[in-house]
């Protein structure tokens, strides 16, 4: 393909994922929004309250590493496709079962949302097909901050759908659903129509990539580029999850009012998302490698601002959360970029789905941990723990520091052999 018919093929591409996830975040945090709310009505009680929050991580767990393993066969396009087909189904299966009352098919529905998930996460990799190992941490830059339109919109929409749900007799609960349903619906058929050709068939090959053999996992794991990576990336999670997962409840048991509260967690999310594409020109400006070092520092500095801070400092807090975002951001963006780096098509998918499903295994254990933690201890003690976690993803880069002062490989004119 021409130069420039394969640079506006990978424009309009990036934009299709782009606004893919913009649609599958909006539905999937749409629904997490009432997930603990729902469960406590069907279940009768509180103590199962945190188990969607527990199914719909286990879904995005698993169908990350299934989709992956699809995607090698059959494409991203059908991956992703299938991804938010499965999640906009789970979405039905929830709404039904609130008006049904069936907390045990409610579970099952919130697990299939997890597959919207997993392909909202895993079209960052497919947008860093498209690109030489240079430009990968913008691409994936650009398409993780597609989620901001999710954390921003979605929860407001609930309400509406709720009201429009009353006006039809049905259960307020059950219509919130209703964003997740269309919502990712919409991204499954933007992503059938739109994701054409298949995203790895405009990637231009380089010497590095290009003799990729297909190595089993635990070799391409070994390699300790792609060890610091992984470890980078689940470190950053646990630690992120760590921190925020309690500070609602620090700020309530504190004195702080739900204004606070959400004022706080917006100025996380806004950390999380927004400088995305921040981030990502960071790392093609100055590298993976420094710019994970730099997520690191960032993520380590904001757990003991946030075990610092007193009781009654919002704005303290309110600093410690947007940089606890923005690290984990720096570290996301980065990782991700740099564990594309130096496989072939083949292997990177499989890794890819495989890491995937580590983070958000690790941040369930984290989300349940922290919970131990502050009841064992305190708050304080949470901050310093994360920061301390910190030193893994060190070790894991000093470990493998040689390696890390890899420069991209040169580009070369050969394509690459796309997914089947």
């Amino acid at each position: 393909m021409p130069t420039d018919a394969a640079q506006r093929s990978r424009s309009r591409l990036q934009l299709s994922l782009i606004v893919g996830v913009g649609l599958g975040s909006t539905g999937y945090i749409g629904a997490i929004t009432v997930a603990t709310i729902v469960a406590k009505e069907l279940s009768g009680g509180s103590a199962f309250a945190g188990l969607p929050g527990a199914a719909i991580v286990l879904g995005s767990a698993t169908a990350s590493q299934l989709l992956s393993r699809f995607m090698v066969r059959y494409g991203r396009r059908a991956g992703l496709t299938l991804g938010y087909g499965i999640g906009a189904v789970g979405a039905v299966g929830a709404g039904l079962a609130v008006i049904l009352g069936s907390f045990p098919l409610f579970l099952i529905g919130t697990v299939l949302m997890g597959c919207a998930n997993a392909s909202n996460q895993l079209s960052r990799y497919t947008a860093a097909d498209m690109y030489d190992e240079t430009k990968r941490a913008t691409a994936i830059g650009f398409v993780v901050w597609g989620s901001t339109l999710g954390a921003v919109v979605g929860p407001n929409l609930v309400t509406v759908a709720g009201n429009a749900a009353e006006g039809l007799s049905l259960p307020r609960l059950a219509g919130a659903y209703g964003v997740p349903i269309l919502f990712v619906a919409a991204a499954a058929l933007l992503t059938l129509l739109t994701l054409r050709p298949d995203p790895a068939s405009l990637a231009p090959s380089t010497r590095a990539e290009a003799a990729g053999s297909g190595a089993s996992v635990g070799e391409i794991i070994a390699r300790p580029r792609v060890f610091a990576a992984i470890v980078a990336l689940v470190a950053g999670q646990v630690v992120m999850v760590l921190v925020m997962t309690m500070t609602p409840l620090h700020m309530t048991e504190h004195g702080h009012g739900l204004d606070a509260v959400g004022l706080v967690i917006s100025g996380h999310t806004f950390g999380m998302f927004a400088l995305s594409p921040l981030s990502g020109r960071l790392a093609s400006r100055f590298g993976t490698p420094l710019v994970i070092a730099a997520g690191l520092a960032v993520l380590a500095f904001s757990s003991v601002l946030a075990a610092v801070a007193p009781p009654d400092g919002g704005a303290m807090l309110f600093a410690a959360l947007f940089l606890l975002g923005w690290g984990w951001n720096l570290g996301f963006v980065a990782g991700s970029a740099l564990l594309t780096e130096g496989l072939s098509v083949n292997e990177r998918t499989r890794l890819q789905g495989i890491t995937d499903a580590l983070i958000w295994s690790s941040a369930a254990a984290a989300a349940l941990g922290s919970g131990v933690v502050v009841a064992v201890a305190n708050y304080t003690t949470l901050g310093l723990l994360g920061a301390v976690l910190i030193l893994l993803p060190v070790w894991a880069m000093l470990r493998g520091r040689r390696e890390l002062r890899h420069t991209s490989p040169v580009e070369i004119s050969a394509p690459e052999v796309p997914l089947d």
